[in-house]
């Protein structure tokens, strides 16, 4: 049982410190993730070494462009989540919650960090990735997982795909030397804080200040938008997304992604490809060096050099190909290229 990210508030609750919300946790109640619940007076993770999922991935199906490309990441996910989205791609298995987590959790194959390091490294893969679910909510694991990587082999790189909620605490040790996160992509779903209300279940201005702080952590970060038409996808909105990168970081690559109708929109159309390549074009008029088109087949996912436009990475399915690089530089110009690419 975790005390690290827990705090007594009375004889029966516990505040958990995993992510944002900061939960305050009744004596045998689950926290929103529905994954954490206090168990006389203590923090358990009914989830922790019990993955619905786990999967060798490409890093660029992350999506992660900037790191490592053309690697492989073995990728791992839990039951829960700290979000409760309406357009979830993964619901089957994020909205298993509470004492339905706890009891589905229980007829699962026992993963340990240990096995998790020990497989990742038998596949030769290049980075551990938790994923499919929110990672911030199962920080004990992914801890051990890290500090073992480190430990077993150094190069074996570790990455978040995260929604923004990490908390301040749990983010601390993601920055120490054992425990160091490389890399994540983090999902800006909106700049709207109805609809992270409503939609989401959280706070635009919680998403703001955590990917901040990822950022100044040193940790590389890339950002998603999935454009959901008509909720998601007007121009004032996306010109608010690319200027808050923009002013944060003008080398942050951002990824806008096609929506398909799933879970509880079923009934909102699919993205267009020429609606993904306007808000690139809104990215680019912003000043931005790195805007990528996700979910369509439109050739809209290579790099090229922000000072001379020289192809650097080609990119097709989730395969990429380094053709115009030298290392972290531009072979035609000599430019640096922002990332980690070895």
């Amino acid at each position: 049982m975790s005390q690290k990210f827990s705090l007594t508030v009375s004889e029966r609750t516990i505040k958990c410190l995993a992510c944002k919300h900061y939960c305050s946790i009744p004596d045998g109640g689950f926290g929103l993730c529905g994954a954490r619940k206090n168990v006389q007076g203590k923090i358990k993770c009914v989830v922790e070494d019990k993955p619905c999922s786990i999967n060798l991935d490409p890093i660029e199906k992350k999506p992660l462009f900037h790191y490592l490309p053309n690697t492989k990441t073995l990728s791992i996910g839990f039951f829960g989540c700290n979000f409760r989205c309406d357009f979830c791609q993964n619901f089957e298995t994020t909205f298993v919650r509470g004492a339905d987590a706890e009891k589905a959790s229980l007829s699962l194959e026992e993963i340990t960090p240990k096995k998790f390091v020990e497989f990742a490294i038998k596949k030769k893969a290049k980075s551990i990735a938790f994923t499919y679910n929110e990672p911030s909510i199962t920080p004990e694991f992914n801890l051990k997982a890290i500090a073992l990587a480190k430990k077993e082999s150094p190069a074996l790189g570790a990455v978040y795909v995260t929604n923004g909620y990490t908390s301040t605490e749990q983010l601390e040790e993601l920055s120490k030397k054992k425990t160091k996160l490389d890399a994540a992509n983090i999902d800006l779903k909106s700049f709207n804080e109805n609809f992270y209300r409503k939609v989401c279940g959280s706070e635009l201005e919680s998403v703001l200040a955590t990917i901040k702080e990822y950022h100044k952590k040193g940790i590389w970060i890339e950002l998603t938008t999935l454009l959901i038409p008509g909720k998601n996808d007007f121009e004032e909105e996306l010109k608010q997304i690319a200027s808050f990168i923009f002013e944060l970081d003008h080398n942050i690559p951002w990824h806008v992604s096609a929506f398909f109708p799933t879970h509880k929109m079923h009934n909102v159309p699919p993205t267009t490809a020429e609606e993904i390549k306007r808000a690139i074009k809104i990215g680019k008029n912003a000043g931005l060096n790195f805007v990528y088109g996700g979910n369509v087949r439109a050739g809209l996912e290579d790099t090229h050099c922000p000072k001379c436009n020289h192809l650097l990475i080609r990119r097709q399915n989730f395969g990429a190909e380094v053709i115009g690089m030298e290392k972290n530089k531009c072979a035609n110009c000599g430019e640096r290229v922002v990332g980690v690419f070895e």
